[in-house]
């Protein structure tokens, strides 16, 4: 339900030239292969206040992240506007601290679930399990009205929104630093405070409770909308037609495209309890591992949309069977019908291999098991 556009052919097709001249595999979809923005987020003995207030002790020991930028990155300007987030963890709750430069802070929607980004609102998507599917996404306006949901998968794959899912215990304050809905004065932008339990974002029994050392994917997204004050009201500008002029989406870790619903490509959120100051976050083997994968998937995606069919070969796509990472030796492989396909990198020494399937499924397999 969320606007966003689909890795059509077209989108894929305006990489494809590049593929003649690419010093690396990667180049022929550029802009999808940028390094995601990483955050490491510590452990606090002592939870914030959900207040909207960000002055709280515990939150001195968090860092902000860097300011958004806009949802495709280097092919936008950035926002004129500032945006940027902290988090904390204990053994319950993830916590969120948002700040949102805005001088017209306004907001309509006041009934949960009604679709929050037709104001302007600030989203949280998280993807526990780094699978690509089975991710939660949270809306917010200046009213503090959510809107929350479940996705099975991402809408490119033929994903469901369960739409009926509620955050369970989620707790969320906001706070405008100026006046609600008053287009006579000029605000200096709102403040949002979140707690979201880890049983809140795990199905079933299975409580996704992070460790030390845990990487979920998540990003952040702020929609915002180019209005005007007329009868006292903010009013959504419209082009000739009469329709809507498009939207801003300013997001944390560029996502290349304007879709969201691209886990892939969202930051990595790796959790600690010793002091942040002497963490680094370096990209983990498996996740070099997993680009490769990627890497099929996209030209599967292309290659299905131009030949109504998927490649069984990976020479299709210029791709060689012999990858080397880290100086660790990998076998990239794929197996197709005309209808679904699977690709599968395996490191030669240990025997570890991961799999993605046309759906864009992640899974890692073992010799004689797999999860």
């Amino acid at each position: 339900m969320k606007k966003f556009i689909f890795l059509s052919a077209a989108f894929y097709s305006s990489f494809f030239p590049l593929a003649s001249n690419a010093q690396s595999p990667f180049s022929v979809f550029a802009n999808l292969f940028t390094i995601p923005k990483n955050y490491t987020v510590t452990y606090t003995k002592t939870p914030p206040t959900i207040d909207g207030d960000l002055n709280d002790a515990a939150w001195q020991q968090a860092k902000w992240t860097d300011d958004f930028r806009d949802i495709e990155g280097d092919l936008k300007a950035n926002p004129q506007l500032q945006t940027n987030v902290k988090m904390l963890w204990d053994d319950s709750c993830l916590y969120i601290a948002a700040r949102l430069e805005d001088p017209n802070v306004w907001a309509y929607i006041k009934h949960h679930d009604e679709v929050v980004f037709r104001d302007n609102d600030f989203e949280v998507f998280i993807n526990p399990n780094n699978t690509t599917h089975q991710y939660f996404e949270l809306e917010y306006n200046a009213q503090n009205t959510v809107f929350d949901l479940l996705l099975n998968k991402p809408y490119r794959n033929g994903g469901t929104p369960m739409f009926s899912w509620d955050a369970p215990g989620m707790r969320s304050v906001v706070k405008v630093q100026g006046t609600l809905n008053n287009p006579s004065d000029s605000d200096k932008g709102w403040t949002i405070e979140i707690a979201i339990p880890f049983k809140a974002l795990s199905l079933g029994n299975n409580v996704q409770v992070p460790a030390e050392g845990s990487i979920w994917r998540l990003n952040f997204s702020r929609v915002q909308w180019d209005t005007r004050a007329t009868d006292g009201k903010y009013i959504k500008l419209r082009d000739n037609a009469g329709h809507n002029l498009p939207e801003h989406n300013w997001v944390w870790s560029p996502q290349g495209v304007v879709d969201m619903h691209c886990p892939e490509r969202w930051g990595y959120l790796s959790f600690t309890k010793s002091n942040i100051n002497n963490t680094t976050f370096n990209l983990p083997y498996f996740e070099q591992q997993k680009r490769y994968l990627w890497l099929v998937y996209y030209h599967e995606q292309l290659w299905y949309q131009q030949h109504h069919g998927y490649a069984a070969s990976l020479k299709a796509f210029g791709l060689g069977k012999l990858v080397v990472i880290n100086k660790n030796r990998n076998v990239l492989s794929v197996e197709a019908t005309r209808h679904q396909f699977m690709a599968f990198i395996r490191d030669k020494k240990d025997n570890t291999t991961w799999t993605i399937n046309q759906e864009g499924l992640v899974r890692r397999y073992n010799l004689t098991s797999n999860e």
